[in-house]
């Protein structure tokens, strides 16, 4: 029995030059392409087709369409009673895009019983490009002047996918969720995409969606020329978000 092999894309080839998402390996889940670049183009093209690039220092780059997906509806968060005591006792205060890459950068940082980090230089500089032309964004918490918590992602049309997220102080990485949701249920955003399951998600409400029907609504709700821009653009109490 042969093995599966995988659709290599080269730098030059056009954005759209993925497979389809439904040839992506079962094992490990999700792989469908390796090479290409972090063009804006490229990047672009595949979040709105339900990829994502994942891959460390060394690796070619690889992209992924993992089957099921995990998702977060934005009105759905979970904040349980003694999580939201304790953000309201905090002292954190939220802002949007005024730290994009300390966010990122610190999100690269090595954590405890992780080996490397998958932000590679090459991915910093991507994402800090994507920031600039306005579809990369920051969720910041900030405590007596400091940045202690926080996450990044892309918004495109009504979905937000989120990328990664970090924590230097307890729940801060919750706060940074907790109004990110806020906002997106504002603005009537449909999904935000967490891209693979964990504990930490799974406790905020995170489910798991079938990857097809993760696809028909990301064509519904997913124009890939629409940006998002309505952030606020002065800091915010966490308890304006815990309503």
């Amino acid at each position: 029995m042969k093995s599966p092999r995988i659709t290599w894309i080269n730098s030059d080839d056009p954005p759209n030059a993925f497979p389809d998402i439904d040839n992506a390996f079962d094992v490990p889940d999700g792989l469908l392409a390796a090479g290409g670049d972090l063009s804006e183009e490229r990047l672009l093209y595949a979040y709105a087709h339900g990829i994502f690039p994942w891959f460390n220092e060394g690796q070619p780059i690889l992209w992924w369409s993992p089957d099921p997906r995990c998702i977060l509806r934005p009105g759905e968060i979970h904040i349980p009673r003694r999580l939201r005591r304790s953000l309201r006792q905090s002292d954190f205060n939220i802002r949007f895009n005024s730290a994009f890459e300390g966010v990122i950068a610190t999100c690269a940082e090595n954590r405890p019983g992780q080996d490397g980090t998958w932000i590679t230089p090459e991915m910093h500089a991507a994402y800090c490009g994507l920031h600039r032309s306005g579809w990369a964004h920051s969720i910041e918490v900030w405590s007596s002047g400091h940045l202690v918590g926080g996450l990044y992602g892309i918004a495109i049309d009504r979905i937000f996918f989120g990328e990664s997220m970090f924590s230097r102080q307890t729940n801060a990485s919750k706060a940074a969720m907790v109004a990110l949701c806020y906002l997106l249920t504002t603005h009537d955003f449909k999904l935000l995409d967490c891209q693979v399951e964990s504990p930490h998600l799974r406790s905020l409400g995170a489910t798991l969606m079938p990857r097809s029907q993760f696809s028909a609504v990301l064509k519904e709700f997913c124009r890939e020329s629409v940006t998002f821009d309505d952030w606020p653009t002065k800091p915010c109490q966490i308890n304006e978000f815990l309503v």
